[in-house]
C-alpha cells in the first residue's frame, strides 16, 4: 500500500513525555502559557454591553454579551443563569456570552437584578 503525503499543517497533539498539548501554542497543557491568561480576577463593578448579533449563523438573531472578565468559572455560571432566565440556548465565547434569540429586554433585567452595569 502507498502511505499518505504528510501534511503541511500536521502538528502533534500529544507527547509520550509531556502528555497533550496546547493546540495554539504546542506547549504542554500544564506549562500552556495562552491558557493562563483565561482565568483574570472578576472586578467588583461590571459593566455588561448587549449587542444583536445575527452575521455569520444562517440569519439567525443573537444575544451577545460582552465586556465581561476573561474568567472561565464566572462566564459558565454567568451564562447558565441567562439560559435559564430567557428559556433558550446559549454559549460562551471568547469573554462574552452568546444568547439564542431577541432576548436583550431579559438579560438585561437579570444582569441589572444581579447589580451590574448594562450599556446597550
Amino acid at each position: 500500500m502507498d502511505r499518505m503525503p504528510a501534511r503541511d499543517d500536521a502538528r502533534p497533539v500529544y507527547s509520550t513525555g509531556a502528555g497533550r498539548l496546547c493546540p495554539d501554542c504546542g506547549a504542554p497543557t500544564a506549562a500552556c502559557r495562552c491558557a493562563a491568561g483565561g482565568d483574570e480576577a472578576v472586578p467588583v463593578r461590571i459593566v455588561a454591553t448587549l449587542r444583536m448579533e445575527k452575521a455569520g449563523r444562517g440569519g439567525k438573531t443573537v444575544t451577545v454579551v460582552a465586556g465581561l472578565p476573561r474568567n472561565a468559572a464566572f462566564l459558565k455560571g454567568l451564562c447558565a443563569e441567562l439560559k435559564r432566565a430567557c428559556g433558550s440556548g446559549g454559549a460562551v465565547g471568547d469573554g462574552t456570552i452568546e444568547i439564542q434569540g431577541e432576548a436583550r429586554d431579559r438579560v438585561r433585567a437579570h444582569l441589572r437584578g444581579k447589580g451590574y452595569g448594562v450599556k446597550g
